[in-house]
Order: C-alpha cells, then sequence, then structure tokens
C-alpha cells in the first residue's frame, strides 16, 4: 500500500485538503468526530480506487475528481460510524469507536452529517447520472446492512445469502467510487464498465479477506478483536465452509446462535485446523483475478500498474 500511496502523493495531499475543508462546521462536536475520524487514518481504499480510475480513464486537471473521491469517502465513514453502534463495537483500527468516545446519539447524529455532507459535494459535479449512480448505490448499501442484521445468529445462512451481503455492502461502493471516476472523466461506456468490473472483483476480494483475517489476522493488524464478527453473530465464508465440512456441527451452530468468547476460542481454533481458510483464500484469489483481468483494455502505465498492485494487495495480506 505504502508504493501506491507514494505513486499518489500529490493526488492524496490533495484529497486531504478537500476532506478537511468539506467537513468543517460551526457547530463544535461535529469538528470534534469528524477530526477525531479523520486522525484515525485507514487505508482509504475507496477514495484511492476512485482516484485510480479517473486518471487511466484520463482525467487530467482540475480538482473535481477529489472532491468525488472525498465523498466516496464520506460515504464510507458514514456507513462506518453507523455500523460500530448497530454492533455496539468499541475498536476500530486499532483505537476506541467514536460511539464509545462520544456516545451513541452524538456518533449517530454525526454520521448522518457526514452522510448528507456526501450529498451536498455530489451536486457540484453538475451530472444527474453521477448523482443516480450514487443514489441507487447507497440505497443498496443500506439494503446490504439490513439484510446483515436479518442473518444476524442464522446458522444455516447460505453461501449465496452471503455473497448478497457482501455485494451490497462492500462491492457496490467499489464499483460507484469506479463509475463516478468514469464519469468526471467523461470515459466511454466500455471504459467505464471495465472499471466497474474490475472495483466490484476488487471489494470482493477485499471482504473476503477480510472475513479470512477475523479467524486468521491479529489484533494488532487488524484493529479489532480475533473473532468479532463471531462475537456479533455474524456469519461469513470461513464459518459457513466450517459448517459444511466440520463433524462438530451442534457445537458451531450454538456458537452461532448464543455467542460466547469460550465458544469462540474453539470455533477459531477449529476453523485454523479445517481447509476453510484455504477455500476462502482461493475464493478471493478468484475475485483478484478477475479484477486484473478487466484492466486488459487498458494499455500499460503506471496508472494500471498500480491498479494491478492494488488487486495483488487485495489479497497478500494473509500468508
Amino acid at each position: 500500500m505504502d508504493k501506491i500511496q507514494k505513486f499518489l502523493y500529490d493526488d492524496l495531499v490533495e484529497l486531504d485538503k478537500v476532506i478537511r475543508q468539506d467537513l468543517g462546521s460551526n457547530i463544535l462536536l461535529i469538528r470534534q468526530i469528524s477530526e477525531y475520524i479523520i486522525a484515525g487514518g485507514g487505508k482509504r481504499i475507496r477514495p484511492i480506487l476512485c482516484l485510480l480510475c479517473g486518471r487511466i480513464a484520463g482525467y487530467k486537471t482540475g480538482n473535481l475528481l477529489h472532491k468525488m473521491s472525498a465523498m466516496i469517502e464520506y460515504i464510507h465513514t458514514a456507513t462506518l460510524l453507523h455500523d460500530d453502534i448497530v454492533d455496539e463495537s468499541g475498536l476500530r483500527r486499532g483505537r476506541e469507536t467514536a460511539n464509545a468516545v462520544f456516545g451513541n446519539a452524538a456518533s449517530v447524529l454525526v454520521g448522518d452529517f457526514i452522510y448528507t455532507r456526501a450529498f451536498q459535494i455530489m451536486v457540484q459535479s453538475n451530472s444527474l447520472r453521477l448523482l443516480k449512480v450514487m443514489a441507487d448505490s447507497t440505497n443498496k448499501i443500506s439494503e446490504g446492512e439490513v439484510l446483515q442484521l436479518l442473518n444476524i445468529g442464522k446458522s444455516d445462512l447460505t453461501e449465496a445469502e452471503y455473497f448478497e451481503v457482501i455485494q451490497h455492502k462492500t462491492a457496490t461502493l467499489f464499483e460507484a467510487s469506479a463509475r463516478v471516476a468514469a464519469i468526471v472523466a467523461n470515459a466511454t461506456p466500455e471504459i467505464e464498465n471495465a472499471l466497474s468490473d474490475y472495483a466490484i472483483n476488487l471489494g470482493n476480494a477485499f471482504q473476503v479477506v477480510d472475513d479470512i483475517l477475523d479467524y486468521a489476522g491479529s489484533r494488532d493488524a487488524m484493529g479489532k478483536n480475533v473473532g468479532d464478527d463471531l462475537l456479533e453473530g455474524k456469519v461469513t465464508l470461513p464459518l459457513i465452509y466450517l459448517l459444511k465440512q466440520s463433524q462438530n456441527s451442534e457445537l458451531i451452530k450454538d456458537a452461532i446462535e448464543n455467542p460466547r468468547p469460550a465458544n469462540i476460542e474453539k470455533i477459531i481454533e477449529l476453523i485454523n485446523d479445517s481447509g476453510a481458510l484455504f477455500y476462502c483464500k482461493q475464493i478471493a484469489g478468484n475475485f483478484a483475478s478477475n479484477a486484473k483481468a478487466a484492466l486488459t483494455i487498458f494499455p500499460g502505465s503506471e496508472y494500471k500498474n498500480a491498479m494491478l498492485d492494488l488487486a495483488d494487495l487485495s489479497i497478500s495480506r494473509i500468508s
């Protein structure tokens, strides 16, 4: 990631400037929580994706691409704020969540502020089509949040249902990042669709790997506790695979339906001893390969190389 960030250094400096300017408010609490979130860092994968897609599609001058990349980050940040409240999370990116520091009420309301600020910025594109892409995408993301809520504690969740959730919750905003970039770059439909395919597969790869890391990672690497997904009743791909293969189905179902720390330690052990992580890594690898294949219509360039590196990065986080 350092290599990509170094390559995009000037764009990321401008992006950071836009983010700090556009999240300004006369209300102190909004400024405090917004600054707390910005200072929390994060990889900024989605705005980086938007920047790369815009550049490879031919965007040259002006700051509209930076504005739209910031808008994408605002949408993502607002969903994280709300996610942490719904999940009752106390840790993200290695430090306390905003809701743990400022309380649920303040976090919900500032999340709404960031969300609506994103739509204010969208209007600056003067593109009805861009607005439609984002309106449809944010609606689909909200559907994904509800689907995930309905699936909490569901021990018979299928792979198809799992992929429906991650398509809504994760891949949708990746796709929107690419389409928005293509729109501001006045790209052809062929280029826009190629970037969309790249982004959808990239988003799926990142999410599957995130779900692997919840069982195989470390608190320091992830910035959250190992096994948090299961403790929150979330059934992800490693667990679905384990349920199909394991002799301990009753133990696993009980851990899903009645999550307790003792059970979670056992499930983590079972997952690591099974072929679940290898199976999930293969699926993530297929998504990354499909993302790279979508870029074949583009000639060689530094931007293409960075996008290929980003696809590799999506799966290199697991050994």
